[in-house]
This record gives structure tokens, sequence and C-alpha cells, in this order.
């Protein structure tokens, strides 16, 4: 998402005559867009103003812009902290960006703008032509949460669950469409939460598929509450949702769940499970996994492991328990450190061998590639199979944004390496 927000935000700074520029020393703005979900991204922060400071020393100052949720939720502590930065604008308003910097540069004075206004700022958005032409791109659908899971800031930093509408959406998707883009990654906080007008993701979904130019439909990030039988059963018919759903679960103990305030248990994660695989066999299963959760003892952790093997996720994310000030969860005793570390590399061993043997067991068949870009040495293609895995395989410019047929010949625990299979020779075979 907050790539996404990066993007929109340069397209709405263009109307105010902002270019990109790839040399940080020519840049007389420095905008960081941030995020809040664990500590270690609000340090980056300061860390990178520093690195800014340093870079500007001998020169004039650029204007210095800390967006997103970090700016939302620790605006008043940033603009004390560190007097560098000269405004902090929360992820509601970035609409206001353009009046923001013009105030700041006529009157040289810091602005802290993190009002939630998240309906005027899509109103504003979509008057601003989305310029991304990516073969594969991002569109936001939703944003916000209600569900006040006890670790979370997002509640705090992007407001209450709010869903763009439908025609609006679909508006952004052909714009898209034509400037080239071929697969688009529906995004929101609780994107199956979409609800605009009695329109769900799963009718969102179906429109979607009407769009001849778009190959390939995914989303992110979903809540198993969300997960009702409309969106599951269109597992069952759509041509061009892809097989590989993230579905975050965080724990494999019921217990756990509870404490976090999760509103599932793992029956419930189980039964979708088992009915997506019943309705389309080739789907696979991400997830998000924190460990060392408040209360997590050794049964707890067992059952979380009992859960990877059954399901047996891949390309998912697992990280220890970071306490999020203003949560419920901020002032819980933690577990020692050492045992949450121990803990943290059982869970991605496990996690990593799943992925690698998913990788190994793709050797020699012929999977959908969908080609993005070169890689950065330009010496060979690059592209994402339907599982979202990297695969890197030679061929010419022409098959950027075309969906290929690659043989794989070999694998690494995050990337697919291959061959293009020319279609004369598909017709051989």
């Amino acid at each position: 998402m907050n790539e996404y927000d990066s993007n929109r935000i340069f397209d709405t700074v263009k109307e105010i005559g902002f270019k990109k520029t790839e040399n940080i020393e020519d840049a007389n703005c420095y905008l960081l867009n941030t995020c809040h979900i664990r500590d270690k991204a609000k340090e980056k922060v300061y860390h990178e103003i520093g690195r800014v400071r340093e870079n500007f020393k001998l020169k004039k100052k650029p204007l210095v812009i800390v967006a997103g949720c970090v700016a939302q939720a620790e605006n008043e502590e940033m603009l004390k902290r560190e007097p560098y930065i000269d405004m902090v604008i929360g992820p509601q308003a970035y609409h206001k960006i353009n009046d923001k910097i013009k105030e700041f540069l006529d009157k040289q004075k810091k602005i802290d703008e993190t009002e939630f206004d998240t309906i005027t700022k899509f109103d504003y958005l979509k008057k601003i032509k989305n310029s991304s032409n990516r073969v594969s791109s991002y569109l936001t659908i939703q944003e916000g949460c209600d569900k006040f899971c006890n670790f979370c800031v997002v509640p705090y930093t992007r407001g209450p669950e709010y869903s763009r509408s439908f025609n609006e959406i679909i508006d952004e998707l052909k714009i898209l469409a034509n400037n080239g883009v071929k697969e688009i990654t529906l995004l929101g906080q609780n994107v199956n939460a979409y609800n605009n007008q009695n329109k769900k993701l799963s009718d969102l979904i179906f429109e979607i598929e009407k769009i001849s130019k778009i190959k390939r439909i995914r989303y992110m990030t979903s809540h198993p509450k969300d997960m009702t039988d409309d969106l599951i059963e269109i597992y069952g018919s759509s041509k061009k949702l892809m097989p590989l759903i993230h579905l975050p679960v965080q724990s494999g103990s019921d217990k756990i769940l509870k404490l976090m305030n999760r509103k599932h248990l793992i029956q419930d994660y189980l039964k979708i499970y088992e009915r997506l695989k019943n309705i389309n066999s080739k789907i696979k299963f991400s997830s998000d996994f924190i460990i060392g959760y408040p209360g997590e003892e050794k049964e707890d952790f067992n059952q979380t492991l009992d859960l990877i093997n059954k399901i047996e996720f891949i390309n998912s994310f697992s990280y220890i328990f970071s306490p999020r000030p203003g949560t419920i969860a901020f002032d819980l005793k933690l577990i020692e450190k050492k045992i949450s570390l121990e803990r943290l590399e059982i869970v991605q061993k496990k996690l990593f061998n799943h992925q690698i043997e998913m990788n190994k067991s793709l050797k020699n068949s012929i999977i959908n590639v969908l080609v993005e870009n070169r890689t950065k040495d330009g010496s060979k293609l690059f592209g994402r199979s339907e599982y979202m895995t990297s695969v890197i395989f030679d061929g010419n410019d022409n098959d950027i944004g075309k969906l290929v047929k690659v043989k794989i010949n070999n694998s690494n625990q995050n990337t697919l390496f291959g061959e293009l299979i020319e279609k004369s020779k598909l017709r051989v075979a």
C-alpha cells in the first residue's frame, strides 16, 4: 500500500512542478513514506533523515517531509526529536500535500497535517490520473481496520474501514490497463472486507475479469473473518484470479488468537483452507506469523508448527512480536528475547523449507510467467509465476508485458531459473 501511496503522492506533486530525481544530491524536496507496523521501521526513518542531513550539510537544505503511518502515530514526537523534518503528513491527508508544501514555502513554519479525511482524499485523487505503467501494479480499494487486534496499530494510523467507490475503482483500473498494466494487486488493510453499495470484493473481481488487457488479479491483505462464501466460490470460476492466497493467521494456538483479539479460531481457518482446496486444488497459502506474543508457551508454539506442517505455507512473513505504542498489547509482559529468537529461527526454517520444496517440485515443468522487466544487469528477463515466485530466464524485450511459457531448470529458496519455450516448440510437443 505504501508503494501505491507513494506513486499517487508523486502524481499529485507533479501538478505543482515537481519531478523525480535518481540522484539524492539534486533533490530540493525529500519525502519519506513510512510504515509503523514494527519499531524497527520507525527507527529507520531517523537513520534515513540523518543520512539526508549529512548529504546536504554543505548545500541548501531540501524540504524534508515524512509521510505515512509513522508520521500519523509519532507526529509531535518526530517534529521535536528531529528538527531537520519540516512537515509530517498522515496517510489520510495526502490530498492536501500540494497546499501544505506551498504553505511551508511561503511561511517557513513546520507543518503537522495528520487529520483523518479518507473520503475527501479519494475524491481528490480520482481527479489525478494514475500514471503507473508497470506491468504489475497496485491499486488501493479499501483502507483502515475495525478489527482492533490487540497488537496492531493500523486502526490508529489508517482509521476505520473505508471502501472506495466501485465505479471509481473500475475507472482507475481502465486507466492502468491503458497504461500497459497487465497484473493488478488490489490492496487494503482488510481488503476482503471491501463493501461499497452492496458490492463486495468478489463483485469487483468479476468486473475486472471483463477488462481484456488485465491478465492477472491478486489481492492482499485479508482477514479470515472476511473470507465470505462468495469470495471463496469465485476461485472455482475466475480465469484471472491467481491461486496464491495471503491469509494471515498470526498463530496456530486458539489461546494466543484470543489474547490477540483475532476473532477467529484455528478450526475456522482450516475450514476456509479445506473449502478453497476443494474448489481449486492448485491453491496455495501464504501467511503472517507473530512469534513470541505475550503469553505464548511452548505448547502454543508447537501448535503453530503443526499448522505450518498441515497447510505448507509458501512465501510467508514471520517476525518477533513488536509492541506498538497505543495498542493493548504494548504494556504486556514480553517473552524472553532469547526464547523468541530461537522460536523464530525454527519457524522460519520450516517456512523456508516448504518454499524450497515447492520450488524444487517445479523442476522440468512448464509454467506461466508474466514478464515484468529485465534483471538489474540487463542480461535476463524477470517475471513472476502464478504463485508470485520470481522467475529468471533468457528472452527478448518484446516479451516484456506478456504471459509466456517457461521451462524450469533450477531453483533456490526465492527464485526459479528456466528457459523460454517458444510457441512453435509447444505445438510440436
